[in-house]
């Protein structure tokens, strides 16, 4: 197998932070970098999810529904009733 040189521009101390943490798990950031690159293609997709503020929207939303008294569920007796209306 044939191998080519790719560049890319990174921010100076992420790549220091990068390779320490590859470094600690025995590898280079070209065989991180390469990991990446043969998952997403076998995954035909980004190997991990990818969110615009998904977690600081989705807590606002629950933080409003509870101040309106909005889906709000409860309380229950014990966990089997809990559950029965988590499955429901």
């Amino acid at each position: 197998m044939s191998t080519v040189n790719v560049t890319f521009r990174v921010d100076s101390e992420l790549k220091r932070e990068a390779d320490k943490l590859f470094d600690d798990l025995g590898m280079s950031l070209s065989t991180a970098f390469n990991i990446f690159l043969r998952q997403s293609v076998r995954e035909q997709r980004l190997p991990f999810l990818v969110t615009k503020n998904a977690n600081a929207r989705l807590t606002a939303a629950a933080m409003e529904s509870a101040q309106q008294d909005r889906d709000m569920r409860g309380p229950f007796e014990d966990v089997s009733e809990l559950m029965e209306d988590l499955n429901a």
